[in-house]
């Protein structure tokens, strides 16, 4: 059987780092589910798969709930980096039913549709504040300068934790999600320690001041929430709050880069946006489509026998649903390797799908529409100025900077 890296799917490799697609779509034209013998993974690059692999329930991002590491034919599993597995411990991406059913009931019950749409003036408000400090500059990196900053803020503001962490968070975020990688090295794997060690006690003790004096901000409302007599503990608010800025801050920030690197590389479809002919909402669907912050999620398969992408699985098998390669799949989008500003097709899976839809999808929409209305009042103004190149990294996809003008 064909290996994935025989049709250059190969995340170590810089080439195929700053360009997958050629890779993936190889890998959609082999076939429904391609082994890679070098992270041991099954990768599926079809649409179909990915949306029903998302959604199967005898797949699971974990399996003690079920299994021991002997009955999945693992070796037991070390005890290495703790702080970092107790951030993760009860964090949404990595809990399955009941104990996901039971933290998401409560979680929602904060992250309301209201609450994010009373979040838009304050959202709007940031989005407009950076933009004009930024373009006040004359030239700036859209990332580094904009966006992060921007994304930061927000979450901060949210949460209620004091603005000036925001550096320090921005880099406990990147250190932690360097564990998500295919690979890491020893240095990157301590530094996630470290990261996840101060992280943790910064929420410590913002929830117990949360628990003093309480506000209206999100870990107030975490930290008082009740339902049925249920309230969640504080070491599940802390891997809420630790995977909230995480995957909130990472997403957005990459999105933003990703997509109008994309767009500013299209001078006719950016001006779709710039002339009033796309609004900005429609564009950003296309922004999370065609460039995904989120390349490949994992899947244990949880059951012998289950039967997914033309082939029956054994327990003990891993998934790796490939989103890159699926929201490019000319089954499902047509003409999908062309930046399409008006596509306006949310049927992508930038924001995963199932029992584990990004729960702060909503947030991400809004912050994302009010930075690419800002970038659009621009106009013609805006155009790039210098090389944008991507992180060495293939999980998290995203640039190193986007530098820009304003004219």
């Amino acid at each position: 059987m064909t290996d994935a890296r025989d049709l250059g799917f190969d995340p170590t490799d810089p080439a195929f780092v700053a360009d997958p697609y050629p890779a993936l779509a190889r890998l959609r034209e082999t076939g429904r589910a391609v082994p890679d013998a070098a992270s041991g993974l099954v990768l599926l690059p079809r649409f179909a798969d990915v949306h029903a692999a998302l959604r199967h329930r005898g797949l699971g991002r974990v399996y003690a709930h079920r299994f021991t590491d002997e009955e999945m034919g693992r070796a037991a599993q070390g005890t290495s980096y703790p702080r970092w597995r107790e951030s993760e411990r009860w964090s949404l991406l990595d809990l399955e039913p009941p104990d996901h059913t039971r933290i998401r009931r409560l979680v929602s019950s904060v992250f309301t549709a209201r609450a994010v749409a009373a979040l838009r003036p304050l959202v709007e408000e940031l989005a407009t504040a950076h933009l004009d400090r930024v373009v006040a500059q004359g030239s700036f990196d859209l990332v580094g300068d904009y966006a992060q900053p921007f994304s930061i803020e927000v979450i901060c503001r949210w949460l209620g934790v004091p603005v000036g962490h925001g550096p320090r968070l921005l880099d406990w975020s990147h250190a932690i999600v360097k564990m998500y990688e295919l690979h890491s090295t020893a240095a990157q794997r301590d530094a996630a320690e470290a990261s996840a060690d101060a992280f943790i006690r910064l929420v410590q003790e913002h929830i117990a001041d949360r628990r003093r004096h309480p506000g209206d901000d999100v870990v107030s409302q975490l930290v008082a929430v009740v339902d049925g007599g249920d309230q969640l503990t504080d070491a599940e608010i802390v891997s809420t709050v630790i995977v909230l800025l995480n995957a909130g801050h990472e997403a957005t920030v990459n999105t933003l880069g990703n997509g109008v690197r994309a767009a500013l590389d299209r001078p006719a479809e950016w001006e779709r946006v710039t002339g009033g002919e796309v609004p900005a909402a429609t564009v950003v669907e296309e922004l999370v489509r065609y460039d995904a912050p989120l390349q490949l999620f994992e899947r244990w398969v949880l059951d012998d026998g289950l039967e997914l992408a033309g082939r029956t699985w054994r327990r003990g098998e891993r998934v790796g649903m490939l989103f890159g390669a699926a929201n490019r799949d000319p089954k499902h989008f047509p003409d999908p390797d062309r930046f399409d500003a008006g596509r306006g097709d949310a049927s992508h899976i930038g924001f995963g799908g199932g029992t584990h839809f990004c729960i702060g999808a909503p947030l991400a929409r809004l912050e994302l529409a009010a930075s690419v209305a800002g970038l659009a009042a621009l106009g013609d103004r805006l155009r790039p100025a210098g090389t944008a190149s991507y992180q060495p990294t293939f999980v998290i996809r995203g640039l190193t900077g986007l530098p820009v003008t304003v004219g």
